[in-house]
């Protein structure tokens, strides 16, 4: 399990799923609240990088204050929550809509699920791998 990227894009993921879901279900509480800016969570670009990695061609550093153009590992991975007040399009300013956050809640929960299953099979090859049968 030590130095298997898999599992540290799991963890990450379901990481990043799990504040997701805290952001939407704190967005459905609080539709009814004027003024209040809906809340995002992104963290999938950071996770195709980090896999797309060996792939590109890194940029040569010269300094710790240049930039990287390749995340170098999922620590640097960190699911970034903003406030979106932009889309206003209720009269008190509140840009909460119930359906569409409903289905970010049902999407984020099948993708957890999808990650935990995934989860649970690999472990379960480990175990087969360990023990040497069924």
């Amino acid at each position: 399990m030590r130095g298997d990227l898999a599992w540290g894009v799991i963890e990450k993921d379901l990481g990043g799923l799990a504040r997701r879901l805290e952001a939407t279900s704190q967005n459905i509480a609080n539709m009814n609240t004027p003024r209040y800016a809906r809340r995002e969570v992104s963290f999938e670009d950071q996770l195709k990088e980090v896999i797309d990695a060996p792939n590109r061609l890194p940029l040569k550093r010269t300094s710790d204050r240049h930039f990287s153009n390749v995340k170098a590992n999922l620590s640097e991975v960190t699911p970034y929550e903003r406030s979106v007040g932009y889309e206003i399009y209720r009269l008190d300013w509140n840009n909460v809509d119930p359906e569409t956050e409903t289905a970010r809640m049902a999407e984020t929960r099948m993708s957890y699920q999808a990650m935990t299953r995934l989860m649970t099979r690999k472990v379960s090859m480990y175990r087969r791998a360990i023990g040497g049968g069924a």
